[in-house]
């Protein structure tokens, strides 16, 4: 049977960011630093290691300044950080930090609510952050998040995701992480936006970012692969969730990503050992348990000698 899907696939971890800034439990700037260096050790290429936002509305990122100079920073590994506008911009390039992370949405009810601006007028602050980012040769990244579907709308129109996937390469972004921020999408629909988007966006420019809410994530990534996507956001032990999606679980588990990438063949250069023990640390210092699957089953067959991660 013929497969066409990758041979290579590039995993973005978004744990230390996306995971931590859920939590009720605030890390410290060295515990955090050491999430992000176990997670390098691991072999991720790219660590979305904190954002650049007010402490006053998320204050699990605060202090990314010194998580980022406390971080080893290991040659060929791509530390990245969330940017919400040209002040975080400009703090993190007084941080090194070379890539930053935009997020617009597809619904202009979560546009609203996630970042207070309608969808138009994020596109336009987006537009000027990108602008300067070239001036600084800081390389941006963009989510689009809803584009499966919204907590406050439902379906969110193809053609508008493909839309603004186009507007937002446009204005600078390299990629973007098409995102299942509330865990409604299937394979199908999967296949159904890729089509639409790739239609306006090469799909070498396109990742996907998902959810596991009603437990399709791993589904949805083998769908993306067959539809040649070869970059997808994952977070280590399946931290995450989103505060302005009610009931949006955590996201993708990098462990039963890359789990899944090992059984396919499809090479990651990413360590299930060492996602292991990134999920450990950070396992004792987060309140809830960890929902990776393949992590609970590393655990709880931890102490067989037959025990394979």
């Amino acid at each position: 049977m013929t497969r066409n899907i990758p041979a290579r696939v590039t995993v973005v971890e978004v744990g230390p960011r996306d995971g931590l800034q859920n939590e009720t439990n605030i890390l410290t700037s060295e515990d955090r630093a050491r999430f992000v260096d176990l997670l390098a050790a691991a072999g991720l290429p790219v660590i979305e290691s904190g954002a650049f936002v007010s402490p006053t509305w998320v204050p699990q990122m605060a202090c990314t300044e010194d998580v980022l100079a406390r971080a080893s920073r290991r040659p060929g590994v791509r530390y990245t950080a969330l940017v919400p506008n040209l002040t975080g911009l400009e703090r993190a390039a007084a941080a090194g930090v070379t890539e930053v992370a935009i997020a617009a949405a597809a619904s202009e009810t979560f546009s609203r609510r996630n970042i207070n601006r309608s969808i138009d007028e994020s596109l336009r602050a987006y537009s000027t952050v990108c602008t300067r980012a070239a001036a600084l040769s800081i390389r941006v990244r963009a989510y689009l998040s809803t584009c499966f579907g919204c907590p406050y709308e439902g379906p969110v129109p193809t053609a508008r995701v493909a839309r603004l996937c186009r507007a937002l390469v446009d204005m600078g972004a390299f990629e973007v992480a098409v995102s299942d921020t509330i865990g409604v999408a299937h394979p199908k629909q999967v296949w159904d936006v890729l089509d639409a988007v790739q239609a306006a966006v090469p799909i070498a420019q396109v990742a996907l970012h998902l959810h596991d809410t009603r437990g399709t994530a791993l589904a949805n990534v083998l769908a993306g692969l067959q539809a040649g996507i070869a970059t997808f956001d994952a977070s280590c032990g399946g931290l995450g969730g989103c505060p302005y999606a009610p009931g949006a679980a955590g996201n993708l588990a990098t462990e039963d990503l890359v789990y899944l990438l090992d059984g396919l063949g499809v090479a990651s250069g990413v360590s299930l050992a060492g996602l292991v023990a990134a999920s450990d640390f950070i396992a004792a210092r987060v309140t809830q348990a960890l929902p990776s699957r393949v992590y609970r089953a590393a655990k709880a067959s931890s102490g067989r000698e037959d025990c394979r991660v």
